[in-house]
């Protein structure tokens, strides 16, 4: 059996001189913390793996399976399976943490690693997922590699995917573009609509290996091309009654937790931690390729700050959040501010550095189309300035 953060089976650090030993409370916390500083301590090998194959991947357009398996098997894939199913409950500042350093090596596996720590996060806090089928997921996440995608309805729009109910079961119909990771999924939280007189909208989990279920293999994006973002088509797939989570009332909400702030800051705080690693990759490989000169200093070191700045914006508001949920109000902002200043980030470095930088030997071409293609699965500014306005005018 792989061993992996979900199921902490290593003998943990020794004590600091003069600390006291733990009592029978403090063990299971500490216990658990142990498992947390293990695998942040592999990042460094992790992210050096991730960076020497992922040339390959993106100019091939292969899935990272190698990458995937490096992750878990350092113990960050379950990094946030909570503390009451035996798993370290990271919080969302270590997560951010680990995402940006995994965004240095591979933005693809980076994003992959992001969806699967938001599910176990999000079940930590709420129980979003039926029991029975949450162990069967932490069962497999023990045995290997069990990432969780979501196929989410259209900004803007109703879902892709309709729900009837036939015969005990719930059949799953449509079709869902851009699925990073589709044909390496374990489970799909599928965002869909029933056929009811009086329609609710919920999640449905569906195994990746169910009969209805077809992956059409039409990636072909510019950018996080090992990500392997294909279609997903539905037709007629099973779900049983125990594996969707509906609202009893329409136009009430799921039985997600009660305020989705939280949810929604984990995740836009995730994909910037994400964008910033992208941003730092890009700086460091065009400092090393200007090294010697003068001339670059201070444009750099305006880059180094903007970024170092963005970067602690995010983290800061991560550890705030862990501490006060309340704070998970200012992520649409930081999120914005930090995709910006990642952004231009890469478009000045590749400025600085000339045609070396679009030469496809070299990744910061790669990291520039990684970026632009990570920041589609953000908010839309317009949409998040207008909310920010609308909120200072009292509208």
């Amino acid at each position: 059996m792989t061993r992996t953060a979900a199921q902490p089976n290593l003998p943990g650090p020794g004590t600091a001189p003069g600390t006291p030993a733990p009592g029978p409370a403090d063990e299971p916390a500490a216990a658990e913390r142990a498992a947390l500083d293990r695998a942040l301590a592999r990042l460094p090998r992790v992210v050096d793996l991730l960076a020497a194959r992922a040339a390959e991947h993106d100019r091939d357009g292969t899935f990272p399976y190698q990458g995937v398996e490096t992750v878990h098997e350092a113990g960050l894939l379950t990094l946030t399976v909570g503390r009451r199913y035996g798993g370290p409950g990271a919080g969302l500042a270590d997560t951010v943490r680990v995402l940006a350093r995994l965004g240095r090596g591979d933005a693809s596996v980076a994003l992959l690693t992001a969806h699967t720590l938001l599910h176990h996060a999000e079940q930590a806090r709420a129980a979003r997922w039926p029991a029975a089928l949450y162990r069967r997921l932490l069962t497999e996440s023990r045995r290997g590699p069990a990432l969780v995608g979501t196929l989410p309805a259209p900004a803007g729009g109703p879902p892709a995917v309709t729900a009837r109910w036939h015969d005990g079961a719930w059949l799953l119909d449509g079709r869902a573009a851009h699925c990073p990771g589709a044909e390496a999924l374990a489970w799909l939280a599928v965002e869909a609509r029933t056929t009811e007189a009086r329609p609710r909208t919920g999640l449905f989990l569906v195994r990746a290996d169910s009969a209805g279920l077809e992956i059409d293999p039409a990636a072909d994006q510019l950018g996080l091309r090992a990500a392997a973002g294909h279609d997903v088509l539905l037709t007629a797939a099973r779900v049983g009654a125990d594996a969707a989570v509906l609202p009893r009332v329409p136009g009430t909400p799921d039985r997600a937790e009660p305020d989705g702030r939280t949810a929604e800051a984990w995740r836009q705080l995730a994909l910037a931690a994400v964008l910033l690693g992208i941003a730092r990759a890009a700086l460091d490989w065009s400092a090393g390729q200007l090294r010697g000169t003068t001339a670059h200093r201070r444009p750099l070191g305006e880059l180094d700050a903007a970024l170092t700045g963005a970067e602690e914006l995010v983290h800061g508001l991560a550890v705030r959040t862990d501490a006060d949920p309340a704070a998970a109000d200012r992520a649409p902002a930081v999120q914005l501010l930090a995709a910006r200043t990642a952004s231009d980030t890469v478009q000045r470095a590749l400025a600085l550095t000339g045609s070396a930088g679009l030469d496809r030997r070299h990744p910061l071409e790669r990291h520039l189309r990684d970026a632009l293609a990570l920041r589609t699965r953000l908010p839309a500014e317009d949409t998040v300035l207008d909310a920010l306005g609308a909120a200072l005018l009292g509208g």
